[in-house]
């Protein structure tokens, strides 16, 4: 796997959407289709999502929060 180092670089979220599918697909080629690999993607897929909210997310609506003021 060689994504680490700027292989892919998407400039708009369509092509974020692209890269994501292309992964998809080649994931989907290796290991075969069934109910548990889809299971297993969109498990992949929703660790991701909560990844970024917990790592990136989080501390910027922290800092905003700062910055502005809380609404609640």
């Amino acid at each position: 796997m060689a994504l680490r180092h700027g292989a892919v670089s998407p400039s708009t979220p369509g092509e974020l959407n692209f890269v994501f599918t292309e992964l998809i697909k080649r994931y989907l080629d290796k290991v075969g289709e069934s109910y548990q690999t889809y299971n297993d993607i969109i498990g992949a897929l929703e660790g991701a999502k909560l990844e970024l909210y917990r790592r990136k997310i989080a501390p910027y609506e922290d800092k905003k929060i700062q910055e502005n003021s809380d609404v609640y």
